[in-house]
This record gives structure tokens, sequence and C-alpha cells, in this order.
């Protein structure tokens, strides 16, 4: 039997002897130092549910709680208790962690903040100063998924690459190191786990050609103790693992000039009886399979769970969810462990809902495949094969020589937004989106360092001009939360959204299930048959997910509210499907009777000032429209059009004069994250760019009135 299993009665009962104390101090002087999470009392987390230990608030991930002082029948009377505005306006994605009355807790630029969580009292801030220019790095806006919190520490990684040490008791600076080499163009984004001592980190850039990895380092001393690369490298320079070598057999021609991508940028999941830690491995880089590796091959280890050994980083086995991945189908959602039931033999299970549009069900001792259906309508597969554990693909989906329109796009079926288990009903709740997508090849793809490399025409995937066609596409685009039976692989109900996007999930004892949405409100329905019981209004589109807790036998529920993230970013008038908001950053915690305001706020248009006159020819716009959809679109949208967390280029006076080349050039924006690209584009195709922006802006003046654009 596990150790920690061995003496878990003993811890138990000393922390529940701790967290009885601590109860009775006043949470407005709770002594910081409290913050003594550590895998053990992560494992008990059951025992004090009062408490966020860790980002999955256990380690199987399962996102539900045991409190039920908030339930179905009175969560009508749930009101806003405090709220915390942050000074920054960009996606909030993070989980919030709490222990013993204190609110650890993420937002934009990874900056870090401590809260006194029953009054929103800021207690202390810490800001990693992370270069504005680094965002041109970030393929899904400045976002940070979290920290976690062990033996009086806290811990972040940095959207530059750092992974930061932090006194939990005042915020200074205990160590920081560098988890990625600089010269090529990494991000972090997702919250550390940690696990025995060790704080596990990956990475984001498999769309900027970067390497995938995931990393352990000494929780104590920030040391590095263990790497596992994803992918393998040049061949030439030998195998840093056996389990790389047997990958390596799996790719063709010189996929590691390209970087090969595999990121481990989210989802990780952990079992103290096995002691596996399971990681989800990124997409290809580029997309397009026929850049990378010629003559196919189901490149090893992208859009995979990796089982892993915690202690060293060994490799223990594999399950490849989409192989030769080539629509950006990730492996890295988010994973829930659970026992299940399964033709009548008991089962250790890993769930997981990736992007490619199945719902899979493995045993997580071995890997092996139990169960996988699509929980969304896909086609680029009819099935998954179970006597090999393969997909079943439509040949056409691979779109070497023709364009093919697939669902899902490469947002998924479901992304990071975490899901919610019921380990009593043994639902699944997934935050599904169904978005069509036209992938077509990139004749003239040639590798550009830094930028984003596809190896698809992201043009042509645009919205079209023409209104019915526009209309016909908008109708496809929807978003639901799924409440999904495991063991039958069948949906039970769905709550309709009008666009996707939408937030992560909360489920309770109290038969309740919060999802906050990007319509922007934050919504409490009834966990059994998805009635809607109650909403608040939170001025913002909501994408991060919630959590609950309690301080003195009163119960909260808390949940960052702040638009963003690469939907927002990236797609243009398909982001406005469920309306149109803007970035309003906070924090809004909620208890019974609540009686906390916000201020009074209503998104108004802005003016849009009269366009230049355009001089370019239909040639000059044309290619325009294909660099800005190259290099432009995946911060300021499809076809220009912001959806309310970026400018909105349509609007800006820029493209009146030479400010336009003092920004893109001169790089005079640069420590906003809007970087120069003369390194990339000369004069005259940024000239293009700008034309096209400008024709772009007169479409939208003249359609002023018909509600056409």
């Amino acid at each position: 039997m596990n150790l920690y299993r061995l003496i878990l009665p003993l811890i138990t009962a000393s922390f529940l002897a701790a967290c009885s104390q601590d109860a009775q101090v006043d949470a407005q002087v709770a002594d910081l130092s409290a913050a003594t999470a550590s895998d053990q009392r992560i494992l008990a987390a059951d025992q004090e549910p009062q408490n966020w230990l860790a980002h999955g608030r256990t380690y199987d991930e399962q996102r539900y709680s045991p409190l039920d002082q908030i339930t179905d029948k009175n969560v009508k009377d749930l009101g806003l208790d405090w709220h915390y505005d942050f000074d920054t306006h960009r996606g909030l994605e993070a989980t919030p962690i709490v222990i013993d009355g204190v609110m650890y807790v993420t937002g934009s630029w990874s900056r870090v903040y401590a809260l006194n969580a029953v009054t929103g009292e800021l207690l202390w801030e810490f800001n990693p100063e992370v270069p504005g220019e680094w965002a041109v790095n970030a393929c899904c806006d400045v976002v940070n998924r979290g920290v976690a919190v062990w033996q009086g520490k806290v811990y972040v990684g940095t959207l530059d690459g750092r992974l930061i040490a932090l006194d939990a008791k005042t915020g200074e600076k205990i160590w920081d190191v560098m988890t990625i080499d600089q010269k090529y163009p990494y991000s972090i984004t997702g919250a550390p786990r940690i696990v025995k001592g060790k704080v596990i980190i990956g990475n984001g850039g498999a769309e900027f050609g970067v390497r995938g990895y995931v990393g352990a380092y000494d929780a104590l001393t920030g040391e590095q103790v263990w790497r596992f690369y994803t992918v393998p490298g040049n061949p030439a320079d030998g195998f840093e693992t056996p389990a790389l070598e047997t990958a390596a057999k799996t790719w063709n021609g010189e996929w590691w000039k390209l970087g090969g991508g595999g990121t481990v940028w989210d989802s990780m999941a952990y079992d103290a009886d096995l002691d596996l830690l399971y990681v989800g491995v990124g997409n290809g880089s580029p997309w397009n399979q026929e850049l990378r590796s010629p003559g196919g091959g189901d490149n090893l280890y992208l859009s995979s769970i990796l089982a892993l050994r915690p202690d060293t980083g060994e490799y223990v086995w594999h399950y490849q969810t989409t192989p030769g991945e080539m629509w950006d189908y990730t492996a890295t959602q988010h994973m829930i462990l659970a026992d299940l039931e399964i033709a009548g033999k008991a089962r250790k299970v890993l769930m997981q809902a990736p992007k490619n549009g199945f719902f899979y069900v493995l045993d997580r001792e071995t890997g092996e495949l139990l169960s996988a259906e699509n929980y969304v309508d896909v086609n680029w597969a009819s099935h998954i094969d179970m006597e090999t554990g393969r997909p079943v693909e439509d040949p056409r989906a691979r779109y070497y020589d023709s364009p093919w329109l697939a669902f899902p796009n490469p947002l998924g079926a479901h992304n990071w937004h975490p899901m919610s288990y019921n380990p009593n009903s043994k639902i699944v709740y997934i935050p599904a989106q169904e978005v069509p997508f036209l992938y077509a090849p990139d004749k003239d793809f040639k590798a550009i360092r830094p930028g984003i490399n596809l190896g698809i025409d992201m043009a042509a995937a645009s919205m079209p001009d023409d209104k019915t066609a526009r209309d016909q596409v908008m109708s496809m685009i929807k978003g639901h939360i799924s409440a999904w039976d495991p063991v039958a692989q069948k949906e039970l109900w769905r709550v309709q959204h009008p666009g996707p996007w939408n937030g992560g999930l909360l489920n309770t004892k109290g038969k309740v299930l919060f999802q906050g949405n990007a319509a922007g409100y934050f919504v409490a329905y009834n966990s059994e048959n998805g009635d809607k019981l109650w909403s608040f209004p939170a001025q913002t589109g909501i994408v991060a997910s919630p959590i609950t807790f309690s301080v003195d036998g009163e119960q909260y529920v808390t949940i960052l509210a702040g638009w963003g993230g690469v939907f927002p970013l990236l797609a243009g008038e398909a982001a406005l499907k469920s309306g149109r908001v803007s970035n309003n950053s906070r924090i809004l915690t909620f208890k019974l009777g609540g009686t906390d305001k916000l201020p009074d706020w209503k998104y108004v248009e802005p003016d849009l000032p009269e366009p230049p006159v355009g001089n370019g020819d239909d040639k000059q716009a044309a290619n325009g429209n294909a660099l800005f959809h190259r290099f432009c679109s995946s911060c300021h949208g499809d076809k220009a059009v912001s959806a309310g967390v970026l400018p909105d280029l349509r609007y800006t006076l820029a493209l009146h004069d030479d400010t336009w080349f003092d920004i893109t050039q001169d790089g005079i924006l640069k420590d906003n994250g809007m970087v120069s690209f003369k390194d990339q584009l000369s004069t005259e195709q940024l000239e293009d760019i700008r034309q096209y922006v400008i024709t772009r802006a007169q479409r939208l003046k003249a359609s002023q009135g018909t509600k056409e654009d």
C-alpha cells in the first residue's frame, strides 16, 4: 500500500484539529503562514471541504465540493458579498486557491494576489514584471490559470517561462527559475501542480514552432529534478529516453527543424495509490502534418495522455487520442480520475473530453481504452475502433490537397475550461461547444520565427462576406453544458447556450451546478436536471471556473469574471454570438444574503471615426487580407472584428497617418504587448495590411444602421 495511505489517518486527525483552531481566528487577521497545504493535506481534502487546496480541489481533479449550505432550494437567495477590481483588462482564467480564510489567485500578466477570502481585502500583490513584448509569443491571451500552494509557499508560472516561489505570508519572492530557453517562443499560462515535494509545470508555444516538454522542480529550492520531452528531437543528437527513441519511429522527415509541438500547457492529475502523474499533450507544430512529418505517421506523443512517475519523469504508458493530428486536436483538456463500475467490474478510470469530440474512459493503471463515444457531432472520424483504439477517419479530413469543413474546429468540442464530476450520481458536466472551421493548406508556407506557424490558410477560414453565407455559419456556432453518463457513454440532458466559450464548471453536494458564461452571467443550475435556479449579471464574459469554500461555517462561491482567451481575440464576429461584452476584470464572491453591488455599467458602442480614403487596389487589399490573417488576426480578430478585449483596429486613428508605422515598425506600444513587426514584414506589406483594415473600416461605416457587419 502507498505510504501516504498508511499515514493518512494520523495526518487527517492532526489537520482537522488545526482547522478547528484556525476557524476561531478572525479571517481579517488570518496568519498567512497557515498556507501549509501539502501532498498529504490534499489527499485528505474531503476531510476539510471548507478549503480549496489544489487546482481541482483534489488530486483527482473532480471539481466537486461536499459543502451543502448552499442548495438547490436556497440558491435563489445567493447575493454578491464582495468584489475585487483588477487594474488590468485582459482575460481571467484562474481557479483560486483558498486555505484557512486566505485566497490566492492570479490575474492577467501572471500577477499574483492574496486576499482575505471573507472581506476581499488585498493582503499582498506580486507582479513578476513580464515584458509586454513577450505577449507576441502567447497564442491565446496573457492569461494565467492559477497558483499552487505548498508548505507556506505560493508557486506561479509566468508568461515569459519562469517558475516563481513566493512567501505565502508576505508575497516576497523566495526563488525564481527560468524553465525555458528564451531563444524560443515558449509561454506558460497553466497552473503548476505540487506532487511529492515537486512543482510540475509545462508550457505552451506549439503554434510558434517549439518542442514540448513537462518538468519537475524541487519545491524548496527550484532546482530542476527531471524533464520529459513529449516529442523526439534530432536523432543525430541521441534520445533523452527510450520512450522518445520509440516515438521517433512514428515521425518522418526533419520534424525537429520545425519544433514538432506537443506542449503540455494545461491539464494534469495525480493518483497517489498508483503513484502516477497524468499529463495531457498538445498539438503538432505546424498543424499541417504534411509539412512537419511528410508521409504521415502517428507522431507520438502528440495529442496523447501520458502516465509518468512523479519522482523521475519515467514513462509508464500513453494513449493517443488523435494519431498524426493535424487539426489542433489537443489532449491537454481537463482529466478527471474516478472509480466506476463498468461491465460489472470496478475500474479505476481516467476520463477526458479532448478537443476532437470523443469522450474517453481509460483504465488509469494501464492506459487501456474502456470506451469512447462522441459527445458532440463530429465529421472528421466516424467512431473509435475499440480493437485498435484508433479513430476511423474520413480520409477527406486530411486537407493535404483540398479544404475540409470540419466539426469540431481548432477550439475543439471542449477546450481548457474545466469539467466537473459528481461522485454520487456519476455524472460528468462538460462545457461543450460546436464551431465549424475550414481547413485549407497554406500553399506558400514558410516557417517564421517569431510567428505563428500553422501551415493552413487562415484567410480561407475567415467569416464569409456574403450575408446569407455568414448567417448560415453563425447559425452553426453553439455552446452548451452536457450532462454526460461516462458508463453508458451518453448525454442525459443539456443546457443550451447562444454561443461557445463559456466558463468551467463546479458542482456541489447541495445539488447545485455553477457556471459563468460568454453572455456575461454567473448561473446556478440544478445538477440533477439542468433547471436554471439563479443568475447574476457579471458585466463581462466569464471563462474561468468557480470554486466554493467556507469560513466560520459560512459557505461562499467565488468566480473570476473577465472576458478573454483565444476565442474573443481570434474569432471576430463568431465571438459575438453570445452578445457583445467587454472586459471588466473582477473577483466576484457570493454568499446567501450577500448585499454587495457592482457599480452601474452598461456596454456602450464606441463612435466610429470617419475612415481614411484608401488608396490601394484589389490586389493590395487581397495581399493585406492574407497577411492580416497570418500575422494579426490572432490578437485583433478575424476580418479585423474585435470581440471586446483588444482594440478594434477598424476604429483606430492610426490608420490615418504614419502612426501606423510607429506602432507596427517602431514598436512604440511594445510594453502593452504590441511588438514591432519590422523583422517579419516590409514597409510595403505593412501598408498592404493597413489598406485592408481601411477597407474593413469603410465596410463597417457603410453598414452602420443596417446591422449587417
